[in-house]
């Protein structure tokens, strides 16, 4: 299951580059909005919330889960920066930025004019983004450092 979060990560980042570069290029030529935006701020959200499924599984039973792990003796769970990160940091981060996308995508739908659906999108892809960034456990984070293709 790690290696499949994993490879969705790459697969998420990516989408979501995509889907603010559609929406900032709309939003700023004044674009009309098409099918083909549609389609990308959708694999966008279906690839995040997949992802999120299995971090929720993760989350819960898998190698470090909450109900398959217990602190080390004497540890407390905010003054552990590992299990801190992966047990609230990362799940509350990616959370967040899932929703964000949620609602980006959610404009595709609004009835408001294309320049709003195209600025607004923009703006919840890219905080997203940032959060999606500012949460994973890149290898250059102390501690909490992952590999950049764990699995593989």
């Amino acid at each position: 299951m790690l290696t499949l979060h994993n490879v969705l990560r790459w697969v998420i980042l990516i989408l979501l580059v995509l889907s603010i570069i559609k929406s900032f290029s709309g939003w700023k030529s004044k674009k009309a909005f098409s099918n083909g935006d549609k389609k990308i701020w959708l694999f966008t959200l279906i690839s995040a919330h997949i992802t999120l499924l299995i971090g929720l599984y993760q989350l819960c039973v898998g190698r470090y889960g909450i109900f398959t792990t217990t602190l080390p003796e004497g540890t407390k769970l905010m003054k552990d920066a590992f299990y801190r990160f992966f047990w609230i940091e990362h799940p509350f981060g990616m959370v967040v930025s899932v929703i964000l996308i949620t609602l980006g995508y959610g404009m595709a739908k609004k009835p408001v004019s294309d320049e709003t659906k195209f600025k607004k999108a923009f703006w919840f892809f890219f905080v997203a983004l940032f959060i999606i960034l500012a949460t994973v456990p890149w290898p250059f984070r102390h501690i909490i450092g992952r590999p950049w293709f764990p699995g593989i």
